[in-house]
């Protein structure tokens, strides 16, 4: 438990989450040169990822919000249009670390 447990109350806690979760969510739209292969690489996750985080966060509170819509809300826009203008080829180093560190 830390000190910032003993001051916040659990309302301001999700506040504070919700808005960190906000803050990222624009870096990654402004940053469309930094791909999803590097984040993933990386950090062991992406865009995607958050778009399943949001998704199922949703439907655990009974609200219907699909993959596709959660990819939208995360990436600014729809992720065909986000893939035709930002997405990369991935290189073959970089495919070879993701299968290095993502074994199917």
């Amino acid at each position: 438990m830390s000190d910032l447990d003993d001051k916040v109350d659990a309302k301001t806690q999700i506040e504070l989450e919700a808005a960190a979760f906000r803050t990222m969510v624009a870096h990654f739209q402004k940053r469309t040169d930094v791909q999803n292969i590097d984040l993933m690489n990386m950090a062991g996750f992406c865009r995607n990822c958050m778009s399943k985080w949001y998704a199922k966060a949703a439907t655990e509170k009974g609200l219907d919000v699909d993959y596709e819509t959660a990819r939208e809300r995360v990436y600014g826009m729809p992720y065909a249009e986000w893939k035709d203008n930002h997405q990369e080829k991935a290189t073959e180093e970089q495919m070879a670390e993701y299968n290095k560190k993502f074994p199917s």
